[in-house]
């Protein structure tokens, strides 16, 4: 995954680090994990974990409001599960440095939050909507932007060139 410049940090993203500093500070090293079998056990597990017991829910049926980013006690939606998985795979010792929240255009074009997990062997995707853990050029998203892995505060711009530009009309440009 190909990162650019500097993104603006999403508006939720910004008030969780506010109520939740500790989850904003940088934990381990800056290169990526080997992706052991013990590893990966811990993505699948983590990842089937919090997709079976969050109940997904938008932020506007259960807040009232959008764009909450918060740990979610029962219920969330997508970066609620990004957030508990990152939280939980960080407690059994990965770095922040290879949990990396990301926004993407979803496969309906709707903006959706995916954990994504750097590892010596790709870029790997945990996602509420599906259980399978897939490479990130695999999972069909266009991506946006993600946090830097130097700092968890910082968004950088993901350079997606497989997907070309539209114009105002939904052509390629």
């Amino acid at each position: 995954m190909r990162t650019g410049r500097y993104a603006s940090p999403p508006i939720g993203h910004r008030a969780f680090c506010k109520s939740f500093p500790g989850e904003c500070v940088v934990h381990g090293g800056r290169s990526p994990l080997p992706l052991t079998p013990s590893r990966w056990q811990d993505l699948v597990r983590v990842n089937n974990y919090v997709n079976d017991t969050v109940k997904a829910v938008t932020d506007e049926e259960y807040y009232g409001q959008e764009e909450v980013w918060t740990l979610p006690q029962g219920y969330g939606d997508c970066e609620d599960y990004v957030l508990l998985k990152r939280k939980q795979l960080v407690a059994r010792g990965w770095p922040t440095s290879d949990l990396l929240v990301a926004v993407v255009f979803d496969e309906v074009g709707a903006g959706h939050a995916v954990l994504v997990v750097r590892t010596d062997r790709g870029d790997y995707v945990l996602d509420n909507k599906v259980s399978d853990i897939r490479l990130w050029s695999e999972t069909g998203y266009r991506y946006v932007k993600r946090q830097d892995i130097a700092d968890p505060k910082k968004w950088v711009a993901i350079d997606d060139s497989r997907w070309q530009p539209l114009d105002a009309t939904g052509r390629v440009r």
